[in-house]
């Protein structure tokens, strides 16, 4: 549809052309309406009273049916060819057009209906020197709007001046991208300037030279022109439609992209009609049918030109029609409305399912389209995030390292490692008045390494303290709520709250904190932002001593290599720590500062300004300086947060692999995290023949450790994969590729790194990578960028041809769930993100598991004899689980059924130095029977 008004458009001198850079001038409509940029008014509905007929028309014709049947009516005008009257094909055809263009009217119409509520909405817009009361759809590109509190941004605006201190905003962008997290916008000074005079105001003529629309949400660039002076224009004093005020009395913004050029509607997409396997087959089914009927009416025609001798040939063309006619009824008119009907009955159980349930939330499962329902039935792979999907993305922070020292684990006079339960005595916060009395932490030798005046683990708090982008909101006196971009910030800012270094309050120009009941305000120089590419960020602050300092904060193989290579042998240490956190699958940050010198950081601010004002190369140059100042750094230590697992996850991956889906995982987490996650939940498993790692740093060896993985997996596999070409779709027009599953004994597991995964998605690799992860029950991808995320998912469904699932939670995931043909969403807590609950299919709460040793002759049997764990408990295991279904805290079992998962730490509990030694698990075995005896089987 798109193309044909395009294309009329295009013969009416009407095309528009595509916009480069857009400019206009403040309170200056008859020159910003010279460049036609589009006004507010959106619109999301397909049709109008005009245009309804003839596109429902040509839309429902699309079905072969339906077509056929439009073309039997009119031979049935025919009089000489018809033997039917033409209203028995009319009637029928007339009814099922009429219920589907009903139904599609129904649905224009509540679109129409929201566009005209979203156009009709009023706002207060500057026009000739008064603030006049105007509606959404009339808001032009230039205008000076003005937005209160709790109201919604209503086009995408560059901020001028606002209520608060130092011209701030706050925002919540739920509807952008579903976080309900403030965030925080600040107008130029030069424009704050202008407060709430609506004279000052009215004289504004500033000239905005900008990118054209796009739909980058996190990205503007631009500058503002303002009595000869150029202003660098940045996404920090931008406010993007669909974002709502908070916290804020009032602000007037300028209008730069109005209506389908917001963001918002730039990312909204056009809406594409997803084609079932069913589908497909129906319209196969139906061509098949058309050829069946035309070769028996041929087959008729001939034996009547036979019949009839000499002459016949126009009564045989004439006759051949007439049989098209007679035969009608080979071809069901009513198929598509009956599996219609089969769909909408099926997409009303899954809205009655009572398994799908979410107690916690009130959330019952919803079907919103009716279209793909069956497809859930047919999944071959999962490709599922991680952290918020498979995970709660509630962050505790759990244990650090600071300066070679590990926190966080409690160990007896003997030196052994005590298990830390509920019962756990907890650090004693009271001493500081500003502490969150929710947060937990059991080990006192932090707190009293701090109090002891440490400089090192003061620097290490002090770093969380000022490293972040959170917004502190005071309610009443000494009661902190801390608005958090992401749960890992939240947990850091938190902890340092804490442990005496209290974050309490910002501004743009500096940061407020109370250091062991001390108040201090640090003039804050810069902040580089953290981005995926980045995976660091760091802040450049002035202590009162005037002091110059950056700190930074990121992912380890970021920051180390930033080092300063005195830190060696703390890196070292801290490298041992952070693989311990990662196998408890903790996520981990390394964080480092470095002094800077007063002269260099004058310089290097100037050209920082001309870099953030440029508008050709803005982030490269950006980039350059980041890395030059981030360098040489002195590593403080690590901190490691947990991330909680979802309700059930570990037995509804079970149930999945039961069922033969394939599981991705698909996570921007470092490897030891994501693979002890896999363990957690069932993914990677002990019965497991072999889990291959791949993490080489070149083609060369990606390929080698690919094709060695394959060999172990298939030793008689070809050594080139084996690529079926064919045709598909209706009339076989189209050309599809195949990669052919290769059987394999056993299950198999791969995990692989994002620089590997970046040589292995090249073309010449991509092949071998999807032969080999095809092998695998389970493949990890970790470290990946969110384009790697689609890549992966295309992969699959360009050479396997199969049914594939997405599950995401953030945007980052945006771009993999765009690609499968089905995915799963969750609308709860206020979030309208992609997510997932993973239900408890078998009903049971893990919250008391014990341990219990049967004492059958085979433990002498030999060396190969392991513990494992087994449903059937005792039957033909050593080892074996016991849960009851009590209420209690599900997150503490899953830990204790992570441990007991993992061999290890089992080992390790019983006092099992080596596995395949019959006296060292007969030694296990008598750990256990103390533990009976004293009756603490509990573990």
């Amino acid at each position: 549809m798109g193309s044909v008004t395009s294309f009329f458009g295009g013969l009416c001198g009407k095309e528009k052309k595509i916009e480069e850079e857009r400019l206009f001038r403040a309170n200056d409509r008859p020159y910003n309406l010279s460049y036609q940029y589009a006004n507010n008014a959106i619109r999301t509905s397909k049709y109008n009273v005009f245009t309804f007929l003839p596109l429902n028309l040509f839309e429902q014709f699309r079905r072969l049916a339906n077509a056929y049947f439009m073309f039997l009516m009119v031979l049935q005008l025919i009089p000489q060819i018809s033997s039917l009257s033409w209203f028995t094909t009319a009637v029928p055809l007339i009814l099922v057009l009429s219920i589907t263009a009903v139904k599609d009217a129904s649905d224009d119409i509540n679109r129409h209906t929201s566009d005209k509520q979203v156009n009709n909405r009023m706002v207060n817009v500057l026009i000739d020197g008064e603030l006049k009361k105007e509606k959404w759809m009339n808001v032009q590109v230039g205008d000076i709007i003005k937005l209160e509190n709790n109201q919604f941004v209503t086009a995408d605006l560059m901020l001028l001046s606002s209520s608060e201190p130092l011209n701030l905003v706050y925002i919540e962008t739920a509807e952008l991208d579903g976080e309900t997290n403030l965030k925080v916008k600040q107008a130029l000074i030069v424009t704050g300037d202008l407060g709430d005079s609506t004279d000052l105001l009215a004289r504004f003529n500033g000239q905005v030279r900008c990118e054209p629309p796009n739909n980058r949400l996190d990205k503007f660039k631009g500058t503002l022109s303002l009595d000869g002076q150029t202003y660098s224009l940045d996404n920090d004093k931008v406010l993007l439609r669909g974002c709502t005020l908070r916290n804020t009395e009032w602000c007037f913004g300028l209008v730069i992209f109005g209506g389908p050029d917001t963001k918002l509607m730039q990312n909204s997409g056009k809406t594409t009609f997803k084609r079932t396997s069913i589908d497909h087959l129906m319209n196969v089914l139906v061509l098949c049918i058309f050829g069946f009927l035309a070769s028996m009416c041929t087959i008729l025609a001939i034996g009547n030109a036979i019949w009839e001798g000499v002459g016949a040939g126009l009564s045989s063309f004439l006759s051949f029609w007439s049989y098209v006619i007679i035969l009608n009824t080979v071809v069901p008119i009513s198929l598509y409305v009956s599996v219609e009907i089969i769909r909408l009955g099926n997409s009303f159980y899954i809205d009655w399912d009572r398994k799908m349930y979410y107690p916690k939330n009130d959330t019952p499962a919803h079907a919103r389209t009716t279209t793909l329902n069956e497809e859930l039935g047919q999944i071959k792979y999962i490709f599922s995030d991680k952290t918020g999907t498979l995970t709660q993305n509630i962050m505790a922070f759990n244990k650090c390292s600071i300066n070679g020292k590990a926190y966080g684990e409690l160990f007896d006079f003997s030196g052994q490692r005590v298990e830390i339960t509920e019962k756990t005595e907890r650090l004693d916060f009271s001493w500081n008045q500003l502490a969150d009395p929710k947060f937990i932490f059991h080990d006192h030798s932090l707190l009293e390494t701090v109090k002891e005046g440490n400089p090192e683990a003061q620097d290490f708090f002090r770093l969380l303290a000022l490293c972040h982008t959170v917004m502190p909101e005071e309610k009443k006196e000494g009661e902190l709520y801390y608005q958090a971009q992401s749960p890992d910030e939240g947990a850091l800012v938190t902890a340092a709250r804490n442990f005496g270094f209290v974050f309490r309050s910002r501004t743009p120009e500096s940061i407020t904190a109370v250091e062991m009941g001390k108040q201090v305000t640090y003039e804050l120089l810069a902040v580089l932002d953290f981005n995926n590419v980045r995976k660091r960020m760091s802040v450049i602050v002035r202590s009162p001593e005037g002091k110059l300092t950056l700190y930074c904060k990121g992912a380890d193989t970021i920051i180390y290599e930033r080092l300063h290579p005195s830190c060696n042998k703390l890196k070292e240490v801290t490298t041992g720590h952070l693989n311990e956190y990662a196998g408890d699958g903790l996520r981990t940050l390394v964080l480092a500062y470095k002094d800077l010198d007063e002269e260099y950081m004058d310089e290097w601010r100037k050209r920082h300004h001309e870099a953030s004002t440029a508008m050709d190369g803005r982030e490269e140059m950006l980039d350059e300086l980041y890395e030059e100042i981030e360098k040489d750094l002195q590593l403080l230590g690590a901190t490691a947060v947990e991330d909680k697992l979802q309700d059930g996850v570990p037995q509804t991956i079970e149930q999945l692999a039961k069922a033969d889906i394939k599981i991705w995982v698909l996570t921007g987490d470092k490897q030891e995290t994501a693979e002890n996650i896999g363990y957690s939940c069932n993914m990677l498993r002990e019965e497991m023949k072999e889990i291959f790692v791949v993490a080489a740093n070149t083609p060369e060896g990606v390929k080698e450790e690919l094709v060695n993985a394959r060999k172990k997996m298939c030793p008689e596999a070809a050594d080139e994969p084996s690529v079926i070409s064919s045709r598909a779709g209706l009339l076989w027009l189209q050309k599809i590729e195949r990669v052919e599953d290769e059987k394999v004994e056993g299950e198999y597991g791969l995990v692989i790194n994002g620089h590997s995964l970046a040589f292995a998605l090249e073309k010449d690799l991509h092949l071998e990578l999807l032969r080999t992860a095809c092998m695998c029950q389970t493949v990890i991808c970790c470290r990946v960028t969110p384009l790697q995320k689609a890549q992966v998912v295309q992969l699959v469904k360009k050479y396997k041809q199969a049914v594939t699932l997405a599950i995401g939670d953030g945007a980052n995931d945006v771009s993999m769930i765009k690609e499968p043909r089905s995915c799963l969403s969750r609308d709860g807590g206020g979030l309208k993100k992609k997510s997932v609950v993973f239900a408890d299919t078998v009903g049971l709460a893990l919250t008391d598991v014990r341990l219990f040793v049967s004492e059958p002759s085979p433990l002498s049997s030999g060396p190969g004899t392991t513990p494992h764990l087994d449903d059937n408990q005792g039957q033909n295991d050593k080892v074996c689980l016991e849960t009851d279904g009590s209420n209690g805290h599900q997150e503490e079992a899953y830990r204790g059924y992570t441990r007991l998962s993992q061999y290890r730490p089992l080992h390790t509990t019983l006092g099992i130095e080596n596995s395949s030694d019959p006296q060292s698990l007969q030694r296990g075995l008598s750990t256990v029977r103390e533990w009976r005896a004293k009756g603490s089987a509990k573990q």
